[in-house]
């Protein structure tokens, strides 16, 4: 069994997302993902191969930017942004990965989509510094 450390678990996460959602190398996604990954989000379906199918359904501009990220044993936790996926809205993501043997191997998910400006009651972006609009 591979013992990795929190820090080399974020980078792996970020390497993972980057090369599944941003190059869109679904050869080289499959070093990353589990063949036996689960899934438990309510907007993909199961396995490695609904996650792949989802991106390789959405638009070639689809963009993923990783903001906050936390690790705690064998958890990585990302708040992010995607950007550009064909829908009206980018959506803000916190997702949830389970790391084993230096693979992901669950998933869970919470999207939103990212209120404008004028939408958000706060004042304040979802994400960043900024708002994207």
């Amino acid at each position: 069994m591979k013992r990795t450390t929190s820090a080399e678990n974020k980078t792996l996460v970020i390497e993972a997302f980057d090369t599944l959602f941003n190059k869109r190398d679904y050869a080289a996604a499959e070093r990353y993902w589990s063949p036996n990954y689960i899934q438990h989000s309510a907007h993909i379906e199961p396995g490695r191969a609904g996650l792949f199918n989802l991106i390789k359904g959405t638009p070639p501009t689809l963009k993923y930017e990783p903001g906050l990220i936390v690790a705690e044993g064998e958890f990585v936790i990302v708040h992010g942004r995607f950007s550009n996926h064909g829908g009206p809205k980018n959506w803000i993501a916190v997702d949830i990965v389970r790391i084993v043997d230096g693979l992901l191997v669950e998933h869970w998910d919470v999207l939103q989509d990212e209120a404008s400006r004028t939408e958000s009651k706060s004042g304040l972006p979802m994400f960043g510094a900024d708002f994207s609009e």
